[in-house]
């Protein structure tokens, strides 16, 4: 059975992707690492992004704990993140919300 994994999102500016991933959603955030194209999958859920990791074939122990500032409040909070590249890597997204 193919499970499906859920859904994320990518935004155009940082700070409301920051946001999006504190207030529990999965944040895609795109950037180049040696070279080559990468992506963390942040969220302060760390149950929903152990389903996305789960789903995608990730060994949950890859799942890297890192505690974020929350840019409403500059308080640290507890935040996960997949590092996602090769095969893991989502296609870009034609989302107009990441323009």
């Amino acid at each position: 059975m193919t499970r499906v994994p859920p859904a994320y999102r990518e935004f155009a500016k940082r700070r409301d992707g920051m946001i999006y991933a504190m207030d529990g959603g999965l944040w895609l955030h795109r950037h180049i690492w040696k070279n080559r194209p990468m992506a963390h999958l942040v969220s302060t859920n760390k149950p929903l992004l152990v389903e996305y990791g789960t789903a995608i074939g990730i060994a949950p122990g890859r799942l890297q704990y890192k505690p974020l500032k929350d840019p409403r409040t500059g308080i640290r909070r507890d935040a996960w993140h997949w590092d996602l590249a090769g095969p893991y890597l989502p296609p870009p997204s034609t989302d107009a919300a990441t323009k």
